[in-house]
């Protein structure tokens, strides 16, 4: 969830009133951006997240087992054409599937997608030096996720 603006004096906050949540921006999930790397038996994966200078994180992913790279991703965070924060995953260089932002703190964000298939649902969570990435359906259904260690850049 956003942070709240407080503007306004704490009589009118005591009276029941609401203030609007700022709408979240790129720049607010720059804690992403690295190079994060998992291992396991094996069977590795990186993904790499730019900074987000210019309102933009552009990132790639990729798996692989022992010496060779089975999947790629290309991945984008931008806003979309009415300006919400968005997802954009391209599995194997395909045309782009947007995610809107649903939420999100400073070390979580959740991006959602009813319409497709598998995933409905990309969520990020950052604790220090380890990125867990989970792709999930409905509702968090069927998850799958990855535990990446932050590597030198």
């Amino acid at each position: 969830m956003k942070h709240l603006m407080f503007g306004f004096t704490s009589a009118w906050v005591a009276l029941g009133g609401c203030a609007a949540a700022e709408p979240a921006k790129v720049g607010d999930l720059a804690w992403i951006s690295g190079r994060w790397v998992s291992d396991d038996g094996g069977k590795w994966t990186e993904e790499n997240w730019s900074s987000a200078k210019g309102g933009v994180l552009l990132g790639n992913s990729k798996q692989g087992s022992g010496p060779k790279a089975v999947e790629y991703e290309l991945l984008r965070i931008s806003p979309d054409t009415k300006g919400v924060v968005t997802y954009w995953a391209s599995p194997g260089g395909r045309m782009p599937t947007p995610f809107a932002l649903t939420n999100s703190t400073p070390n979580y964000a959740l991006f959602e997608n009813p319409a497709h298939d598998y995933p409905t649902r990309i969520e990020y969570r950052r604790e220090g030096d380890k990125l867990t990435a989970t792709i999930s359906g409905p509702g968090g259904a069927n998850p799958m996720s990855w535990h990446h260690t932050r590597a030198g850049d």
